[in-house]
């Protein structure tokens, strides 16, 4: 998507509670409210929901776009780069381009959270994975990271093991 001023709407957009496209990828319920569709490319907006153990994502790195990740209910764990912090209600989290991030559900309840992508485009990475779940493909890593790819977007490592007794997780302030 390319930020097409024709390509914008003359007049606000109102987006009921009802509206948008709700893509199930790998047990993550994403909900996107707009997409590159609606924005002229300039960014996606998205309300997530992951049940307790769920994976949103592993760590990764995007170089096309940057992600923004604001905490509803529950908690996320989320991979920093360097080791994992947990986030409730309220936190935001930037994941700017270059910086590796992911998040899990490590906690006992539902999480829901709110993900901008800017600028747009990385909804149809989701779409794809949908697709080729949807016609029988099993979400192997390696299927993953082929799709990443086209949305230059690559795997990171784990960092390096912890011992037993280090703390996997740090609480944000």
């Amino acid at each position: 998507m390319t930020n097409d001023p024709s390509r914008m709407p003359a007049a606000p957009l109102l987006r009921r509670p009802g509206d948008g496209e709700l893509i199930d990828v790998a047990g993550v319920a994403h909900f996107f409210r707009l997409t590159g569709e609606h924005t002229g490319g300039r960014f996606a907006f998205e309300e997530f929901a992951l049940a307790p153990g769920t994976v949103g994502a592993r760590p990764h790195v995007h170089e096309g776009h940057d992600e923004y990740f604001y905490v509803l209910e529950g908690e996320l764990t989320l991979h920093t780069g360097d080791g994992e912090v947990t986030a409730g209600p309220g936190h935001l989290l930037a994941a700017t381009r270059g910086t590796p991030h992911g998040f899990r559900n490590a906690g006992p309840v539902v999480a829901r959270a709110l993900c901008l992508y800017t600028p747009a485009g990385y909804e149809n990475y989701f779409r794809e994975v949908h697709a080729a779940v949807s016609a029988g493909a099993e979400a192997t890593d390696e299927l993953l990271a082929e799709f990443r790819g086209r949305h230059r977007t690559t795997s990171h490592p784990l960092p390096s093991a912890r011992s037993e007794s280090e703390p996997v997780g740090t609480d944000l302030p």
